[in-house]
């Protein structure tokens, strides 16, 4: 059970339904992560608004599919069930049904290598996985996945902190 309710959109405040109306415009959708977010509009922008600027901006560099197995993976490592079961349904539109049995390019396995390092201790990542990173990727993309790992983290500590209830698949 959810340790913090979701808003209800129809009797938010001024400021909560601008923030759902600009959400909804720019094509994203509301989950049960963003109705709990939404009890503070700057908790909302920081965590959501933020991240999906710098999703975008990974997205620009490597692509909208290793962008999302990249914060799936970090996800996976995290063991949050609200993002992993949000990006199993987003994954699943590019054939992602079995992780043992999908055509990862050699860059997506450097980049999940990379998600599970950081989620799983930032501390501790390998200064061979680094190596490969920096002969695959610029500094400015290596800068851009750790600020969207980070995030990520975010997300699920969110998420799992205030036990959200992951959406029906």
């Amino acid at each position: 059970m959810p340790r913090v309710s979701t808003i209800d959109p129809a009797t938010s405040s001024p400021g909560v339904k601008a923030a759902i109306r600009s959400h909804l415009g720019m094509g994203y959708r509301l989950t049960n992560e963003k109705l709990t977010l939404l009890h503070n509009v700057t908790a909302f922008d920081a965590l959501e608004d933020r991240s999906y600027a710098v999703d975008r901006e990974l997205q620009r560099l490597v692509g909208k599919r290793a962008a999302d197995l990249f914060e799936y993976a970090i996800s996976v490592q995290n063991d949050c069930v609200v993002c992993t079961t949000y990006f199993r349904k987003l994954l699943r539109g590019i054939g992602f049904t079995d992780p043992e049995h999908f055509e990862f390019t050699e860059k997506e396995k450097l980049m999940i290598a990379y998600g599970r390092a950081v989620a799983k201790n930032p501390k501790e990542i390998p200064d061979e996985l680094f190596r490969r990173l920096r002969t695959v990727f610029d500094e400015e993309t290596i800068v851009v996945m750790t600020t969207m790992a980070v995030f990520m983290i975010a997300n699920n500590i969110f998420n799992d902190a205030l036990q959200v209830e992951p959406e029906a698949i």
